[in-house]
């Protein structure tokens, strides 16, 4: 165990600081970066658990959807009942040149989680999910976690980062850094939503995320 007054990777960041940081994102992990990649093994994923488990005229949340591509996956699937909100302003730019049929049929907005979902009425989505973002939500925003789960009617998908890459995981920390740059939270996400009264049906490790849906009960 680790001395408690030894310095952790992440333990100088502030709410505030990791609001700026993604805000202002630009070259990797930002809203280009994304969009070249383009859709990915999660994006499979995801749009193998929406056609098991989500109607094509769901309203569907996405948390941290940057530039799109999990959202665009979903659009061509046939799901267009889509709402995206990101920090990154630079985000629905970027969309609108890779994803412009997926820019013009969704709803998006710029701003943080913590800001945009209080504001948003109970039970407004059938789907709240995210993809590597939740996994950067600082402690003291933790009770976020509980917002999305009320504007949740039916599920809620996390895709996290819970130690799969060689590269990244725990390492016997609640926090580590990425590229010794940014804060990345490990979270017992069974826990943290089980504990908000939802009940895990899936848990679905890959190579780099492990992919979980809850149901709101």
């Amino acid at each position: 165990m680790e001395p408690e007054d030894e310095h952790r990777p992440g333990d100088d960041h502030s709410p505030e600081d990791n609001h700026r940081y993604w805000a202002d994102r630009s070259e990797e992990f930002s809203p280009a970066y994304y969009a070249d990649i383009g859709p990915n093994e999660v994006t499979e994923r995801l749009t193998a658990i929406f056609d098991h488990y989500v109607d094509r005229d769901a309203a569907i949340l996405e948390v941290g959807c940057s530039s799109g591509r999990h959202l665009a996956g979903l659009l061509d699937e046939r799901y267009e009942n889509l709402t995206g909100i990101d920090i990154n302003d630079e985000s629905f730019d970027v969309m609108a040149d890779h994803y412009p049929r997926l820019a013009e049929t969704g709803r998006f907005h710029t701003g943080a989680i913590e800001d945009l979902v209080p504001e948003m009425p109970d039970d407004e989505f059938d789907v709240v999910y995210s993809v590597e973002t939740l996994q950067h939500v600082h402690p003291d925003n933790a009770w976020a976690f509980e917002e999305l789960a009320r504007v949740s009617s039916d599920l809620l998908i996390t895709a996290e980062n819970e130690g799969n890459s060689p590269r990244r995981g725990r390492e016997g920390r609640e926090v580590s850094c990425v590229h010794d740059d940014f804060p990345l939270y490990h979270r017992n996400w069974k826990e943290v939503f089980s504990s908000l009264g939802l009940a895990q049906l899936l848990c679905e490790p890959g190579k780099r995320d492990t992919v979980r849906v809850f149901r709101v009960l």
